[in-house]
């Protein structure tokens, strides 16, 4: 696992731990209509060791270089809204949302749509 995220500051260290910044990317998606994020595939290793998790995989990364945070997500998006639309604004949501949270620079939010689902509360 990376190391945290630490700022210099004349008082000391300030530390944005990973998991911080995929709390931020994943609670601006939540906020996205239309949006979610798509479940990582899985490995069978991974599901056989992973039989008691109680959370799906999902596909969200952030890596860090630096002060630099790269995002990298996979969407579904609801049936019938426009596909770039709601990934640009995924990725401006994101970019925005990290860098006024941390002070930290996003390079990239690099945007897959894996699927698109019918709006709920319609059956297949």
């Amino acid at each position: 696992m990376a190391t945290p995220q630490t700022s210099p500051d004349p008082s000391g260290n300030v530390e944005i731990n990973k998991n911080v910044l995929l709390d931020i990317a994943s609670t601006t998606i939540e906020g996205i209509e239309g949006s979610e994020i798509a479940t990582a595939p899985i490995k069978m290793g991974e599901v056989l060791r992973n039989q008691q998790a109680a959370r799906k995989p999902r596909a969200l990364k952030v890596t860090q270089e630096g002060r630099d945070v790269t995002v990298e997500v996979a969407l579904n998006i609801e049936y019938g809204r426009n596909l770039i639309k709601v990934s640009q604004q995924a990725q401006r949501e994101i970019c925005e949302n990290i860098e006024l949270m941390t002070g930290l620079k996003v390079r990239n939010v690099n945007v897959t749509v894996q699927g698109v689902n019918l709006p709920k509360g319609q059956a297949s």
